[in-house]
């Protein structure tokens, strides 16, 4: 089953980075107020980048990674 790393863009600029193997659902759920605490508080707005990877293990290792970058280079990934 692949999985997917996906950044959404929040209503205040900043980034929200999380692994899924759905993202359109999961971003429902965010947007629905019931996702991750940090996107309760900063509404997201839309998928501004996807990745897919093979497996779990893959998607949060890449997350992981991703998280590190700075706020411009999250900007890089998608523009």
């Amino acid at each position: 089953m692949s999985y997917f790393v996906y950044m959404l863009l929040c209503a205040d600029g900043s980034y929200y980075l999380g692994s899924t193997p759905d993202v359109e659902k999961r971003l429902t759920i965010h947007q629905s107020g019931k996702g991750a605490i940090y996107t309760r508080s900063h509404k997201p707005v839309k998928v501004v980048y996807r990745e897919e990877l093979l497996d779990k293990s893959s998607a949060l290792k890449r997350e992981i990674a991703l998280k590190k970058l700075t706020h411009h280079q999250k900007l890089l990934l998608y523009k």
